[in-house]
């Protein structure tokens, strides 16, 4: 049941970055730190979620992980008040790589879930 909750959350969480990256730069959320710490703590609380909820595909999670980086980094090209950057997809797949072995450790020393 646990593990339900995981992948609701993570799903939940990819639907919020991807309306947050994809937005008019105007209607995105303001933190008070910068885009830098959000895009990271977001992409590393999404790798972390899908990779307790997806324990037993963590390549697969991985790889949606990095996949959402770049490719929500490219979709920025459809707004004309986004500017896209190759150094952002970086830094969110690695965010999101930090966090898929994070949860990865998590499972590995917490009993499984059920």
């Amino acid at each position: 049941m646990l593990r339900i909750v995981f992948r609701f959350a993570a799903w939940l969480g990819l639907i919020a970055v991807v309306i947050v990256t994809l937005v008019p730069i105007g209607m995105r959320p303001q933190l008070g730190f910068g885009p830098e710490p959000g895009r990271v703590a977001a992409f590393f609380v999404l790798g972390l979620l899908f990779s307790i909820g997806y324990y037993r595909n963590w390549s697969l999670t991985l790889g949606v992980v990095i996949a959402a980086g770049f490719g929500l980094e490219a979709l920025q090209i459809l707004s004309p008040t986004r500017h896209p950057a190759f150094d952002d997809a970086v830094v969110k797949a690695a965010a999101g790589t930090l966090g898929v072995f994070a949860g990865y450790i998590v499972r590995r020393r917490v009993r499984p879930l059920r």
